[in-house]
């Protein structure tokens, strides 16, 4: 787990070693600083040159100014390769999660995968700087101090392998106890995440339900939750604190003891027990520094295994060795398709497909909610992977394409598709990045989303809130129809997307298809008679089957379900015009 976190640092190795380097030469000088104050206190007493002492003084401050310095640099290279550490891996995290299929972000939810790209790899950082600065310093501290105090004396020196094991053996067992506890921590904070991000997503349906209060209470509970848990793990963690100073006063009192007497029979000077209390501080301090370090260990261990688990996922999908790069035309075939969202075949969405889609013909798909409609077309540009059988496009298996040739001939426009904040030119560019001004109002009019483009004060230059909320359901369909209509699709996929705007509009959008691409091969998922009434073949889906396939006049004469929307429709059920 380490090694793999470590290939992260990249560019900033330099500065990752250039740390400890300094925070030796440090050490070195903080070892030598007691040395020197010993030698003055015991020349001081017994009366020796003046002339001697201020030169020991002057070597003095410039030993604890070269400290000061060294201590200075590492703290700033430190900062430098931690903070270069963590963008490092939090790009990689998410290099990695734009190639997710589908179902692998479904495997981590996309709270949990915010809650990794944030807070653990803010917790991984912390622990990365404390490594290569204290956990370098700390144990390097204790050694030179401790093989000093042994030189000084050995009697005072072995005070020390009475208290260290005691506080070894404390820290592990907090380390045993505290790791599944941050664990807990660390899932629960996905919920939070989860709850917010719902929450705000979907703040104007909190407020036209006057839910406001069941949301708090929704957020008080989760955030109660981590309030417990945090505190359980952190009184774990509290532990370590008395543990520290049990050993500190322990061998404080103890080197007192024995020291005092020492001096009294001569075999130790004032100024080495001076030295000797410095070397006990240095000592128990780098213990108290190697103990916090664990500490931020413990809570950073589960967020390291869970980028871990990020970084170690691969997509379900993938390109074959010597993939397609050109797709033929829009031709569609589906050949005894079965797919589960589990890829268990108990447990299917759909099941034994069979149809062919000739190139540029349009064809409706009609059917209840939970039939299977919008998973159909998934399987198309391969956002899933079909369970068994084989799908089509272009007369070859869409597993021997590339991806990316693959989806940029599918355009799927969905009923909730996304805006992104920014201008409607940029929004529309996802399209054809390379779109002129020209490209964008064609294909707005063809959508028709021209004229209320132009009816506002910036016209194509206005700006997008995040997610389209300053602008319609019908606005935002419309402009997502442009988008697509902008990649010059060989298949164009309209999942439910006209939904939103009125029936006149609707039939203006798909006279405009008819006429403008009439190559393009266009699949209408809808719920609506007059969005599929012109195409070329309606396939009707049940429960995750087709129950029917044919012309709408055939579909009318002889397929229930169809007559059956067909009737309530004529009846008055669903025709209402949407406001756009």
């Amino acid at each position: 787990m380490i090694k793999k976190l470590l290939n992260h640092v990249g560019e900033y190795k330099k500065a990752t070693l250039l740390t400890p380097f300094f925070v030796t030469l440090e050490v070195i000088l903080d070892i030598f600083i007691p040395l020197l104050m010993a030698m003055i206190v015991d020349r001081g007493i017994n009366g020796q040159s003046e002339k001697d002492i201020l030169w020991i003084g002057a070597a003095l401050i410039v030993s604890a100014i070269f400290a000061l310095i060294f201590g200075m640099l590492s703290a700033r290279y430190a900062a430098t390769a931690s903070a270069g550490f963590a963008k490092n891996l939090r790009q990689k995290i998410f290099e990695n999660i734009q190639q997710f299929s589908f179902s692998n972000i479904d495997r981590f939810s996309t709270p949990s995968l915010v809650t990794r790209l944030t807070t653990d790899v803010t917790n991984v950082q912390n622990a990365f700087q404390m490594t290569i600065r204290i956990l370098v310093r700390s144990p390097l501290l204790f050694i030179f101090s401790l093989i000093m105090a042994f030189r000084l004396n050995s009697e005072l020196a072995v005070v020390f392998l009475i208290v260290v094991p005691f506080l070894a053996l404390g820290l592990f067992l907090i380390i045993k106890f505290a790791h599944p506890a941050f664990k807990h921590v660390f899932r629960i904070y996905d919920r939070l995440n989860q709850v917010v991000q719902e929450n705000l997503q979907g703040i104007r349906i909190v407020k036209s339900y006057v839910r406001e209060e069941h949301e708090v209470k929704k957020f008080t509970d989760v955030s109660e939750n981590i309030y417990q848990a945090f505190s359980k793990a952190e009184r774990i963690v509290a532990l370590n604190q008395p543990v520290m100073q049990i050993a500190i006063y322990t061998a404080l009192l103890l080197i007192s003891w024995i020291g005092a007497n020492l001096i009294v029979v001569g075999s130790m000077t004032t100024g080495e027990l001076m030295s000797m209390f410095m070397y006990v501080m240095q000592i128990l301090v780098a213990l108290n520094m190697m103990s916090m370090v664990f500490v931020i260990l413990i809570i950073s261990r589960p967020s390291a295994e869970r980028m871990i688990e990020v970084l170690d996922e691969q997509s379900d999908l993938t390109d074959p060795a010597t993939p397609i790069e050109m797709i033929a035309d829009g031709s569609v075939s589906f050949e005894n398709v079965d797919f589960s969202y589990t890829d268990d075949q108990n447990k299917l969405v759909l099941s034994n497909l069979n149809f062919n889609i000739q190139s540029g013909q349009t064809v409706g798909i009609l059917g209840g909610t939970g039939s299977g409609k919008t998973s159909l077309i998934q399987l198309i540009p391969r956002l899933y992977d079909a369970t068994s059988g084989v799908v089509k496009v272009g007369g070859h298996d869409v597993k021997s394409y590339s991806l990316h040739a693959l989806r940029d001939a599918v355009a799927v426009v969905l009923q909730q598709n996304v805006l992104f904040s920014g201008t409607i030119k940029e929004n529309l560019r996802w399209g054809n990045e390379h779109a002129t001004d020209e490209q964008l109002i064609e294909a707005c009019r063809l959508a028709q989303a021209d004229s209320f483009i132009q009816s506002f004060p910036d016209g194509y230059d206005t700006y997008i809130e995040q997610g389209g909320s300053n602008v319609s359901g019908g606005q935002k369909q419309r402009l997502t129809i442009a988008r697509a209509l902008l990649k010059n699709p060989k298949i164009l996929i309209l999942d439910d997307s006209t939904s939103a705007v009125d029936t006149k509009t609707d039939a203006l959008i798909q006279e405009a298809f008819y006429e403008t691409i009439p190559n393009t091969t266009k699949i209408i998922i809808a719920q609506r008679i007059a969005s599929v009434e012109k195409a070329d073949v309606v396939i009707v889906m049940d429960e995750g089957k087709i129950n029917g396939v044919g012309t709408p006049a055939e579909l009318l004469a002889n397929n229930a379900i169809y007559q059956e929307v067909y009737q309530s429709q004529q009846k008055g059920f669903g025709t209402a015009n949407e406001t756009a």
